[in-house]
């Protein structure tokens, strides 16, 4: 496969590798003796950083908190479908029932079959599950929190009976037995209504068979872009995907849906089609934070937070706004984002503007992770036989471009992700949210997306790295009535915070009428 590189010698994919590699050595080892960390809790792991210097907004009109919205919000799902939330407590109540939800989900996937969304789907098992799971409520059985709710799961995870084909021609798996996360769901009572598609081997931040819901002539993002369409669509409830670099949060903000990346390690990866062995996450899509709180409770193996108990809108929060990545915002999307900021304040939050943090780290960040992902995702694949002949180019560019890869680089790369991850972590000590936009552009042509691969993913890129938290929450559509997404972030281990923190800012908006201002 050495000689096919020379044959792509001014591809995307090799010109990104030398770009990331001039990055990497442009790097010192200042500890030579540091070992890579080849575990989560080797990144989360620091020394006390010294406390910043907390200072107030440079710019208010900049950021906007000062500044008149301009911009209206408007709810942007498209479908009527309920929350997930909502369905659990009819369901119990006898309001719907499974089969309702069951059948308004064939509805929706037949109307939207040209998004590209579902790879397989069995309408007459689905309705023999949903009838199962109503005759037990009739009878007083509860499965458990997500009894009866249909739900879909990206095609590089495994469900039992059903094909993982990783959205390729060159691997078509049929699993005996359900991912560990899978397992889980099905143990609390979801119904597995569909594998939807995704990026092929979960490889890219665009999803190029599929369409985006809020205008087919645009990319839906990716890699897990098969669900963010199919929770936008009404396409089941809720949907698990995985993010490596940004495969939850990019397709969920491009098409208006909530993409929950918990802590590394926080839901087991086993069963899964592995891209990065030392960055893969798996987490929920969904319509709301609430709702991804419900996934992650049973995704984690134990509940961890009680969204109807929450007292208060948390007024005790210091809030950093991530100033180059609201910087390198198109207008459109800086506009939406700033129409929403007073909510910070009514909400009793502390502002505060984060000039710590610059382009130069999103850049290392993306050199790592790219070293390090592609570099273990070409390794499975060679010792798998993957025939890469049969994958996309952007794909094969990809994998064959990490075979040159050393194995010194690779390791550095992982020391460095190290060191990377100390510094970043160390804004913790001072904020306790960081704030910044999920993708600083909207949605952009199918034919015309390569340029933007990198952009896409930035700013997503640094938390997967590390292993923070992160989720992207809808905030609002540009003049275009495409969707925005505002990413939270907070340290490892602080979901909960997270959540809390997700599920004030949506009561805000709605309180509002979805108008920040």
């Amino acid at each position: 496969m050495t000689d096919d590189l020379n044959n792509i010698e001014d591809s995307v994919a090799k010109v990104a590798f030398r770009d990331a590699l001039e990055i990497l050595h442009s790097l010192e080892i200042k500890e030579p003796k540091t070992a890579p960390p080849f575990g989560f809790e080797r990144l989360s792991s620091r020394a006390q950083a010294t406390q910043p210097h907390m200072v107030s907004l440079k710019s208010p009109s900049k950021t906007g908190v000062a500044k008149e919205n301009s911009v209206k919000y408007r709810h942007p799902l498209l479908t009527n479908s309920p929350t997930l939330r909502e369905a659990a407590t009819a369901l119990r109540k006898g309001e719907v029932t499974s089969r309702e939800l069951v059948e308004n989900s064939i509805e929706a996937w037949h109307e939207t079959q040209d998004l590209g969304a579902v790879v397989e789907l069995d309408e007459n098992l689905a309705r023999k599950l949903a009838d199962a799971f109503d005759a037990d409520m009739n009878l007083g059985v509860d499965r458990g929190p997500l009894h009866g709710i249909p739900v879909t799961v990206k095609d590089v995870i495994d469900v039992a009976s059903m094909s993982t084909c990783a959205g390729s021609l060159a691997y078509n798996d049929q699993p005996i037995r359900d991912a560990t996360s899978v397992a889980r769901l099905r143990d609390a009572g979801a119904l597995i209504l569909a594998k939807v598609a995704t990026h092929e081997f979960a490889l890219g931040v665009t999803t190029p068979q599929c369409k985006n819901p809020f205008d087919p002539k645009r990319i839906s993002g990716g890699s897990s872009g098969g669900s963010a369409i199919a929770v936008s669509c009404g396409i089941g409830l809720a949907s698990l995907g995985t993010d490596t670099r940004a495969s939850l949060r990019v397709p969920s903000a491009l098409c208006g849906v909530v993409g929950f990346k918990p802590t590394f390690g926080f839901v087991p990866t086993d069963g899964i089609v592995p891209l990065s062995w030392t960055v893969d996450h798996i987490g929920p899509i969904t319509r709301t934070v609430s709702d991804a709180s419900m996934m992650l409770s049973v995704l984690g193996g134990k509940p961890f937070i009680d969204i109807d108990a929450q007292s208060d809108l948390l007024g005790d929060v210091s809030v950093g706004v991530i100033s180059c990545a609201m910087d390198d915002a198109d207008s459109d999307v800086a506009d939406v984002i700033e129409s929403v900021f007073p909510i910070f304040s009514r909400l009793g939050y502390k502002i505060y503007d984060v000039d710590t943090m610059s382009s130069v780290d999103f850049d290392e960040a993306n050199a790592l992770g790219l070293i390090i992902s592609r570099s273990e995702a070409s390794t499975f694949h060679r010792s798998n036989r993957t025939d890469l002949a049969l994958c996309i180019p952007e794909v094969r560019d990809q994998l064959t471009a990490a075979l040159d890869i050393r194995a010194t680089d690779y390791l550095d790369a992982q020391r460095n992700r190290k060191f990377f991850a100390e510094r970043i972590l160390s804004l913790f000590d001072t904020y306790d949210v960081l704030v910044l936009p999920t993708v600083p552009m909207v949605a952009p042509p199918r034919d015309d997306y390569e340029r933007y691969l990198l952009r896409l993913s930035k700013n997503a890129i640094p938390w997967s790295l590390i292993g923070n938290p992160a989720v992207s929450v809808p905030c609002g559509l540009t003049n275009q009535s495409l969707p925005v997404g505002l990413q939270f972030v907070v340290a490892p281990g602080n979901e909960e915070l997270l959540v809390r923190v997700g599920v004030a800012f949506e009561e805000q908006l709605r309180s509002l009428g979805g108008n920040g201002s």
